[in-house]
């Protein structure tokens, strides 16, 4: 299984249009975010985790030939907002499985209308074809997903656990019954948005007391603004098995 780390930002990526702020200014690119996603590549399928507005430009820079699924966290905009632009995808190879929380699915009908209607619609729009998820794990093709309940804020987001790898972004606070499916991950991503606390997301020590509790062989922050600080000087301070992941980055596990 590989792992492209296709943004690893905040809503507002870094840089945050119009800031002076030094991480906003940083030339190292490992300080320029787009707004967070990952790629799973596994046995020749392709199956992104959110699909939000830097998603175009995402596949540029990481050119795939085929996307097979997209498992949707939650529906705030900077997780869906680039549904439109997989229609490159589905002009080759037809409707895309989405895999959603319920209330995912109505947000993102009433969003993109004119991909989910099923009356006059306009031939240049994109297939999907809608898979509903519950707390319970499901599978595509061979491969087990597990979703992770846990809340941001006061809404309720699904990580996932593919095999050994789990990816928990926009998370506050999860249940101890939660956690216990993380049992024995080697790979975990997790949110760490700066250091500073934060009412919808971990910050950085939250994050570390996180991985500390679940014990992966590695772990990869993301979701990060720029007030985390500079990619390089975060990562002198993290413990050894602990990464600030960057834009483009690529594990295997």
């Amino acid at each position: 299984m590989e792992v492209i780390f296709l943004g690893t930002g905040t809503s507002q990526g870094i840089p945050i249009i119009g800031s002076k702020h030094p991480v906003c200014l940083s030339e190292n690119p490992k300080d320029k975010r787009l707004r967070v996603s990952v790629l799973v590549k596994w046995e020749g399928y392709n199956i992104l985790i959110d699909c939000g507005p830097d998603f175009r430009m995402q596949m540029l820079a990481n050119p795939v030939e085929s996307l097979d699924a997209i498992l949707y966290t939650h529906e705030h905009n900077d997780h869906t907002a680039g549904l439109d632009d997989i229609r490159p995808f589905f002009f080759r190879q037809g409707d895309i499985p989405i895999f959603a929380h319920k209330r995912v699915l109505e947000s993102l009908r009433k969003r993109f209308e004119y991909i989910f209607t099923s009356t006059n619609k306009y031939p240049g729009a994109p297939g999907v074809i809608e898979h509903e998820i519950v707390n319970e794990a499901f599978y595509f093709k061979d491969l087990k997903i597990t979703p992770i309940d846990f809340k941001h804020n006061r809404l309720q987001v699904f990580g996932f656990r593919l095999k050994d790898f789990a990816y928990l972004t926009d998370l506050k606070s999860i249940e101890e019954k939660e956690v216990q499916k993380l049992d024995g991950v080697k790979v975990l991503v997790i949110t760490a948005l700066r250091i500073e606390p934060h009412h919808s997301h971990l910050n950085l020590e939250e994050a570390l007391e996180f991985i500390a509790r679940v014990k992966p062989e590695k772990a990869y922050l993301t979701h990060i603004s720029h007030l985390l600080g500079f990619h390089d000087e975060v990562q002198q301070k993290l413990p050894e098995n602990v990464y600030v992941a960057y834009d483009n980055l690529k594990i295997h596990i």
